[in-house]
């Protein structure tokens, strides 16, 4: 049989959730798998057909590693998405640090990514173990620390953190392509649990988004969250940060009905940075633009 080009057969598209945050909604599209793959029968049926023995551990070609979808993706990614984990854990032993475990699709997403963006830990950490790169990023930017803690996918979260001592300060610093690191993306969604985890392994509590300059902080009073303002205060974020448009997480209550939220920042704002600044151009004080508060849709395949 052919397995090196595998004809499309069905859309897996991830659904669109709703947003967390009625008022703000991101303007990007939806991720979804890039996948336009085989039904699962016919995925399994190809894994079947196969003869992958424990000597294929040694030899560099192998039908199984080059076959691959037209959006790029390899037995791997479509058995990672199929959650057939017994083919899934054959491929990874018979594939320790080789290239075929970073393979990325048309969306630059590494079979990493998407047992992350699936939610199977087990496999994440099978995958960093048998040496796939935490490091790659897909077409938005995002590692897979990225994704889970986007997702909020604590598991995952725990897995990649555990075994990626190496990279974990770069990982969780560097921004994606929309600016937003791990402790933006985690405080934009609201959880509190992973962006405590963050600030705890090491990660700047008032990193700057590289386009706006605003912190966790900015963002969470941004999306009028007083449960994170709360969380982000108690874990020692500066309230005197300004943006680069000059301004302090409390002068974005101006205009802002949470009440709560302004008591906060008020006592703790210093008496100098309380009142707005003078401005020539009433468009300062715009909401920046729409914040990326779409999550990674959860994936369902029939089951």
């Amino acid at each position: 049989m052919d397995l090196h080009r595998m004809p499309k057969q069905a859309d897996y598209n991830f659904d669109n959730m709703e947003g967390k945050h009625d008022m703000l909604q991101c303007h990007e599209d939806h991720l979804d798998s890039g996948l336009d793959s085989l039904k699962e029968d016919e995925l399994l049926t190809s894994f079947e057909d196969m003869t992958v023995s424990a000597r294929t551990e040694h030899t560099e070609y192998e039908p199984w590693r080059s076959a691959i979808t037209d959006d790029g993706d390899t037995l791997l990614h479509l058995a990672i998405i199929h959650e057939s984990t017994e083919h899934v854990l054959q491929m990874i032993k018979l594939s320790h640090n080789h290239p075929f475990l970073n393979v990325q699709n048309h969306q630059r997403q590494t079979a990493l990514h998407l047992a992350v963006i699936t939610e199977q830990p087990q496999l994440v950490d099978k995958l960093l173990k048998a040496g796939a790169d935490p490091v790659l990023v897909d077409n938005r930017g995002n590692t897979a620390l990225h994704i889970a803690c986007k997702k909020g996918s604590l598991a995952c979260f725990g897995v990649i953190t555990q075994n990626c001592q190496r990279h974990l300060a770069s990982m969780a610093s560097f921004p994606n392509y929309s600016g937003h690191n791990c402790l933006h993306l985690a405080s934009i969604n609201g959880y509190v649990s992973l962006v405590e985890s963050l600030v705890q392994l090491g990660a700047d509590i008032n990193a700057q988004e590289p386009c706006s300059g605003r912190t966790a902080l900015h963002l969470a009073v941004d999306l009028q969250n007083p449960t994170m303002v709360h969380c982000l205060l108690d874990l020692g974020a500066n309230v005197n940060c300004l943006n680069y448009g000059g301004f302090t997480p409390y002068h974005l209550t101006y205009g802002r009905q949470n009440e709560q939220i302004r008591c906060q920042l008020y006592e703790r704002t210093a008496q100098e940075l309380r009142e707005l600044p003078d401005s020539d151009s009433d468009s300062d004080m715009e909401d920046v633009e729409l914040l990326e508060v779409d999550m990674y849709d959860d994936i369902k395949f029939g089951k």
